[in-house]
This record gives structure tokens, sequence and C-alpha cells, in this order.
């Protein structure tokens, strides 16, 4: 009888620890729409990829690569601007020009694998397998990883949490899903977690395991210098948003392009770094650091569904411009974790003191006409004009004749309608630019208030 009942007991402490896991687990094929479902592991891709694990012996009459001999390019040279150079030999040009694996040229690809862990330190980075992994894909550009994560997630129709203004490029993306936005307020800090609770309080938490269930599915963020609003969620924010996306099970799509330009020191914790679940598919850029026109970025998340944006690329793109990818590994390789770190910072500062000089023209000029919150990161400025009803005509036809040029917000609008809104770019003007471009702005205020 003794026997029997420990039998029992480990039997269902047998049940109750497999439940606990399955609880643990996360379904991913809420996150994957039928067009996803529907794509396939290209067989030419996987022999490329064989191909590059393969050892210099293996003969392969498999891959349809073209000969490389037969490419006019042999080498080259890139000087930087501390007097040195980047050199891509003659081995590493063949590389670079033929066709590549669809993660990326394995050498920038484990060198990016180790910077996110030294970033981040995911915490699923660290499993062996499954697909709660942390994966990275080499994207063009992080627009490009953005876009397949879209068509990789959202059927016709479906809702998705965002907050308002939003990156135009985003909206781009989206708008033909036609998607209902469900929108998030913001402040100075970021993504309001009351109006994420509030938007969610309609669903039951029981409604993300019922497939009839119109609850939502992800939620889009900027965490870091939003474009076009300029403000970073705090850490606190952060934490709780990731509660409650745990508690609807959401996928959260941190979009984090300027990552590398928050001005306030230590950096903020990532949603990645805070992903104990697999929820967090994370976008990075190098274009406000290195090269915007290289076009290189990197997605990265939980294995199941980095696997499936790489099945979008394999049937578009195939792969990342494998040069680009060699340009930025040869200089990543040059500097090491802690150069790159170290150039990052210098940028950052950069666009801090002209975040300072744009500030210093809008107190000068704006004060009493405008209304602005300082921006923690980013290259932007976001105004409301509140005597101006609608920004539009002023910025797009008014502006222009006085030769100065500003974005106005109703580009960044999901909700149709006149908007008090603009953004200012402080990247590229000069300090006597921009005093003389919020000069002009002023003049203008005043005479459309008449």
């Amino acid at each position: 009888m003794k026997k029997l009942i420990l039998n029992i007991f480990f039997f269902f402490r047998f049940l109750i620890t497999l439940a606990y896991e399955l609880l643990l687990t996360m379904n991913y094929l809420r996150f994957i729409n039928c067009l996803s479902q529907g794509r396939k592991r290209s067989p030419i891709r996987l022999m490329t990829e064989i191909l590059y694990r393969s050892p210099p012996t293996m003969i392969s009459m498999a891959s349809g690569m073209p000969n490389a001999s037969q490419f006019p390019f042999q080498e080259a040279t890139f000087k930087l601007k501390d007097g040195t150079s980047v050199d891509i030999n003659g081995s590493d040009m063949k590389q670079a020009l033929q066709y590549n694996p669809t993660p990326g040229v394995p050498a920038l690809h484990a060198w990016l694998k180790d910077l996110t862990q030294r970033l981040h330190d995911p915490p699923n980075m660290s499993l062996s397998e499954g697909d709660q992994k942390t994966e990275l894909l080499v994207t063009t550009g992080s627009q490009q990883g953005l876009c397949m994560i879209f068509e990789m997630l959202l059927h016709q129709g479906d809702k998705i949490l965002v907050s308002s203004p939003i990156y135009s490029g985003t909206r781009s993306i989206l708008d033909p899903y036609q998607p209902e936005y469900l929108l998030v307020e913001s402040d100075k800090d970021g993504m309001k977690p009351e109006s994420l609770q509030k938007n969610l309080s309609r669903w039951s938490k029981e409604d993300v395991t019922d497939d009839k269930s119109d609850i939502p599915k992800a939620l889009y963020t900027v965490p870091n210098g939003d474009n076009p609003s300029g403000v970073s969620l705090t850490e606190d924010r952060r934490r709780e948003i990731y509660r409650i996306c745990q508690d609807y099970n959401l996928l959260i799509i941190e979009d984090d392009p300027y990552y590398f330009l928050q001005f306030n020191k230590p950096r903020l914790p990532s949603f990645l770094s805070i992903d104990v679940d697999g929820r967090v598919i994370r976008l990075d850029s190098f274009s406000k650091v290195l090269s915007a026109g290289i076009r290189l970025g990197f997605v990265s998340g939980p294995k199941a569904l980095i696997y499936r944006v790489q099945l979008h690329m394999e049937a578009s793109l195939l792969h990342t411009s494998a040069v680009s990818q060699m340009i930025i590994l040869k200089l990543l390789e040059k500097w090491g974790v802690d150069g790159f770190l170290a150039h990052t910072e210098k940028v950052a500062e950069f666009y801090n003191q002209r975040r300072d000089a744009m500030l210093r023209a809008a107190d000068k000029w704006l004060t009493g006409l405008a209304e602005w919150n300082v921006p923690m990161g980013g290259m932007f400025l976001w105004m409301r004009l509140p005597g101006i009803e609608d920004t539009r005509d002023l910025i797009m036809r008014r502006a222009l004749e006085r030769e100065v040029l500003f974005v106005p917000g109703d580009v960044f609008d999901l909700v149709d309608g006149p908007s008090q809104y603009m953004r200012a770019c402080y990247s590229m003007t000069t300090d006597l630019e921009m005093d003389e471009g919020m000069h002009r702005l002023a003049d203008l205020i005043r005479e459309e208030q008449g």
C-alpha cells in the first residue's frame, strides 16, 4: 500500500511539473499567420548553408553558385577617418561577391550574437535548444526586418497595439493589412502601462487560448528616442508593460534603431534583456552609427519566430548584401566590441550636443509659441503649436516659402484629421541653422495667429 501511495504521489507530481512546463512554453503558432505557415525551407538555401559549414575538401555540385573567378572585383580598401583602413582581401572579396547563408555571413552572424549577449544578456540565449532559444538574423536594415515580421504575424483586419504618433514608415507597412489600431497613450516617459491595460481589459486572460477570439497578438514599440516623439520608456514602465504582455500572451515587437543614441547612461535595459518567456522580437540597426546607405540591421528573438522570418527572406531577398556585411564585419573585427561601443558613445554625444543646440534655439524663439518635451535620445524634437489648429499648411506651404523645412504632425497620426504637432530633426543642421530656422518658424507662427 505504501508503495502504491508513493507511486501515486510521484505520478501527480509529474503531472504538475509537466503542466507547469507547458504553461512556461510559448505557443508560437499564435504569432504565425497562414501565409507564413505555408512557407517551406528552400532546399537550395539549405545547400548553401551546408556548403559553408563543410570542410574545404568537400566537392559540391549542388548549390548553383556562379564561379567567382568571373566577377570583375578583386579586393577593396576603405580608408577610415582616423587615418587607418579596413581591407577586404581577395579571399574575403570572393565570399562577399558570392551567395551566402540567409541568416548572414557566418563570421558576422557570430559577432552580432556575441554583441547581443554582451549588451542584453537575453535570458534565453543560453538555452541549448528549443523554440524559445534566442536566435539572430541579419537584415537589410531594420525596416526590412520589421516588414517581414508583420508579414509573418498579421492577418487582414487584425488588431495591433501601438502608440500614436507613429513612424510613417511603420504605418506604410501596416496599413495594407487594414489593421484595427488600438492606441496606447504616451507621455514624456513613453507608453503608459495603464493605457495598455485599459485597452486589453475588454478581453479575459482566457481569450488568449481561444482561436475564435479577436484579442490582439502583438504590441509594437520604439522604446528609445522614438520617431517622431523623441520619448524613451522608463525602466519601470518597460517592466510593467512586459508583465501585462505576459498576462495577455502578447508578442512585443521592440523596434530600437536609436538604442545607441541614448543620452543618459547607463543605457536602459531592453525588453529582450528581461524576456524570460521568449515573447520579444527585437530589431537593431547600424544606420545611425555606421552607415545608413550600407543598409544593415539584425533581428533577434525566439528561434521559432526568427526561423519564420528567415523563410520570408529566403523567398524574397535570399540574404542581405554580402558586400555590405563584409564591410561591416571587417570594421567590427578591427575595432572589437570595446572599440565599437566607444564609437557609439561618441556618436551619442554628438547627437546630445545637437539636441542641446536645438533646445537652446527653441527656448530662444519659441517660448510661449510652442510646447515640447526634452528628448532623451534619438534625433527629433516633437513640438505642439497651441495657437495653430493644423500645422500642414504652415509647414508644407508657408515654411517652404521661407526656406525652412519641418514635417507636419499629421504624417505620424493614425487618426485622420488636423494636427497641432510638427517634427524637427537636429541631426544635420548647424547651431546657426537651427537658430535661424527656429527664428523663421516663430515669425510664421505669429503671422498665422494674426
